[in-house]
């Protein structure tokens, strides 16, 4: 209880003071933050992005530990409070919870839903695909990733599915190069994605990550080589295709959260936080062996 109090306080000071420096910039005082229309794109210095990376190795290990964890007969709220209980016991925090109203520390989403399931009681079964997405904030510094995953026994549709996610999310990570452009990752992702007959979503992005959850520049898992915003040593963004076996158009839940496919295909997604330096792309969430 300690620990998640002294967690809890640190993280509001952060937000107060990153909000202090958004008011600056109002006035018109350059803390290099930069401002495109309302939004603001912070950033980040080395020891942001090395407390950033601590953050993002504890997500890391949350996700490595959920593969023995996940087997057919346990629920996804099982899964919820696993993770939950996983974050705490490493002294962060699921920024999740209260975001936007949101109740959990995860979302999680089975077979056609694409993202932001709820956590909830009902037994998972063998082969189904499901997908765990998650935020923590370690003291300020925040990581963001999802995995996928097979409960039990899988399938060639489900291996492809899930190879071609996650290989897409590493070709939109290699041009993640300070001077390349936001469109030169969309299309690396989109391009292949539909040489393999699959489609992409359009509807949910990519985005900066830093004192708040969600920051500017949208990154989308689709576009045009050469187009949008050109990439900064410091940035600090997600890339998280979701990748669907049929249209990739969209429904939402009556949830107002839930959304999945149209179709009622299956969805795949992976997801890595990442810094822009000058040496390339720094994965913050990597699992070591992928």
């Amino acid at each position: 209880m300690t620990t998640l109090f002294y967690s809890l306080i640190t993280n509001k000071a952060y937000k107060f003071f990153y909000l202090s420096m958004k008011t600056l910039i109002l006035l018109g005082i350059d803390l290099d933050l930069k401002k495109r229309g309302n939004e603001l794109i912070t950033l980040k210095s080395q020891r942001e992005i090395d407390a950033m990376d601590e953050s993002g190795t504890i997500l890391a290990n949350m996700h490595i530990a959920l593969r023995d964890f996940i087997k057919p007969g346990i629920t996804s709220w099982d899964i919820e409070e696993f993770a939950h209980k996983f974050i705490l016991e490493n002294d962060a925090i699921p920024e999740q919870i209260g975001f936007e109203g949101y109740e959990y520390a995860t979302c999680i989403s089975i077979n056609d839903e694409i993202c932001h399931g709820f956590p909830r009681k009902e037994v998972l079964k063998n082969g189904d695909l499901i997908k765990v997405d998650t935020v923590i904030n370690l003291k300020g510094a925040l990581s963001d990733s999802c995995w996928s995953y097979v409960v039990g026994e899988s399938t060639a549709e489900k291996d492809h599915l899930m190879e071609v996610t996650l290989k897409a999310m590493y070709k939109g990570i290699e041009q993640a190069q300070a001077g390349n452009r936001i469109g030169d990752i969309g299309h690396a992702i989109q391009t292949y994605v539909e040489s393999e007959n699959l489609s992409i979503v359009r509807e949910f992005l990519g985005h900066g990550v830093g004192p708040t959850l969600h920051e500017a520049p949208n990154v989308p898992s689709y576009g045009q080589a050469g187009k949008g915003l050109r990439l900064k040593e410091g940035m600090v963004i997600t890339i998280e295709p979701m990748v669907n076996t049929g249209t990739w158009k969209s429904k939402m839940d009556d949830n107002g959260w839930t959304a999945r496919t149209k179709d009622g295909g299956l969805s795949c997604q992976f997801e890595h936080t990442l810094a822009i330096t000058k040496d390339g792309p720094r994965l913050l969430t990597s699992q070591n062996d992928q």
